[in-house]
């Protein structure tokens, strides 16, 4: 893993393979596209290290296999969706511009779910960005913003999320979803959007349905 302090001397390189926990099709379960149809492509390897992470076993990249740009591609081609979504873990621990060059052959929008703690890299069509207090977003996110989804624990939660839409475009949808595992995290994010309505209720619907 990068040291914090040589984040930003990062180099980008070419990767050929990536370490993948998982793909699945599926129904995207939340924000803006929630209900579409979708195919994920879930890369391992995070170093955020949220305390109530529900996919902690992405966090290492040991004991994944590593496919290729063009292995996944065929992949999506035998799903009829228009909608890729590339998500993790952390995916911007990985260069992204040789997968998201290959996957835009397959016809469908690339989009990527981030806490944008690595340098930006891909061609995508959306961009999720859900930053997190525990490894501070690099700069080269908040000009790329297609919606901001915080996840809120605590009250300090909310004061961090209107700490982040100050640097992103007004006109970005702004989603407050709830940490599952805390059942007065939703109270909290009720009361707040009563009186904030430039914010929406963001609620992860795949759980709801017990669907992935």
């Amino acid at each position: 893993m990068l040291l914090e302090q040589e984040k930003d001397n990062k180099k980008p390189f070419f990767n050929t393979a990536y370490p993948i926990v998982e793909t699945f099709h599926s129904i995207q379960g939340e924000g803006f596209w929630a209900g579409y149809n979708a195919f994920f492509i879930r890369l391992a390897g995070c170093d955020v290290h949220c305390p109530w992470c529900d996919q902690k076993e992405t966090w290492s990249t040991k004991n994944y296999p590593l496919l290729t740009a063009e292995k996944l591609l065929a992949l999506v081609q035998k799903i009829n969706t228009e909608h890729i979504i590339i998500t993790g873990g952390e995916p911007l621990l990985h260069n992204l511009d040789n997968l998201t060059q290959t996957l835009q052959n397959s016809g469908a929008k690339l989009h990527i779910e981030t806490s944008g703690a690595y340098p930006f890299s891909g061609y995508f069509d959306w961009v999720t960005f859900s930053p997190k207090t525990y490894k501070i977003p690099h700069e080269s996110i908040y000009d790329r913003v297609s919606e901001l989804k915080v996840v809120i624990d605590n009250e300090e939660d909310l004061i961090w999320a209107e700490s982040q839409v100050k640097k992103i475009k007004s006109n970005v949808p702004k989603y407050l979803q709830p940490q599952w595992n805390n059942p007065d995290s939703q109270e909290l994010i009720f009361q707040y959007i009563l009186q904030n309505p430039q914010w929406r209720l963001g609620l992860q619907t795949h759980k709801l349905l017990g669907v992935r």
